[in-house]
């Protein structure tokens, strides 16, 4: 199974298939707009726009799940990146990323790359072994933002926590654009 198997719910409560997107790069994001790494949309935004004509297509999933940081309806969420971030890459419905309800692309994510969450990651990993223990050690996301690289074929290539910003991924895919 690939990442272009899985159909996905649109803000406006559509499906779609992610099968739309072979041929190309794909980073899939869980964001959120009251956390304090929401400004990585900026760099997100401006790595889609960098780089879509090169084959990097960037598409958000609102999370709630960490911290509450995502309370909004799909359409104020809409809203808040057109208006606050000019965002012009897809951000789709609202999903949860862990657990019992995670969406099927999530746990697939999860499942094809792990992670690798540790002290290096600094100010989130001190918060998330406080406030989740339990995620620790798993391939759990840990937080919002956290970005999968998956190649046109629809492979998951790697997994970029969350304190891996945009211009750091935008040096890490010049190569394969």
């Amino acid at each position: 199974m690939t990442v272009h198997d899985f159909t996905v719910r649109t803000a406006e409560g559509e499906t779609v298939s992610l099968g739309e997107y072979a041929g190309s790069y794909l980073l899939i994001v869980n964001v959120a707009s009251k956390c304090g790494l929401t400004p990585q949309y900026e760099g997100l935004e401006k790595l889609h726009r960098d780089t879509a004509d090169r084959g990097l297509r960037i598409i958000g999933f609102p999370c709630n799940q960490f911290g509450e940081q995502e309370p909004g309806t799909d359409a104020e969420i809409q809203e808040f990146c057109s208006l606050t971030y000019d965002v012009t890459f897809p951000v789709y419905g609202k999903v949860e990323v862990n657990g019992d309800d995670a969406d099927p692309l999530f746990r697939h994510l999860r499942s094809a790359a792990p992670g690798d969450f540790g002290p290096e990651h600094g100010f989130l990993f001190e918060h998330v072994s406080k406030s989740r223990p339990e995620a620790i050690g798993t391939d759990e996301v840990k937080w919002n933002f956290t970005k999968f690289l998956v190649d046109p074929d629809g492979a998951v290539v790697t997994r970029f926590e969350p304190t891996v910003g945009p211009d750091e991924i935008a040096a890490r895919l010049a190569p394969l654009l």
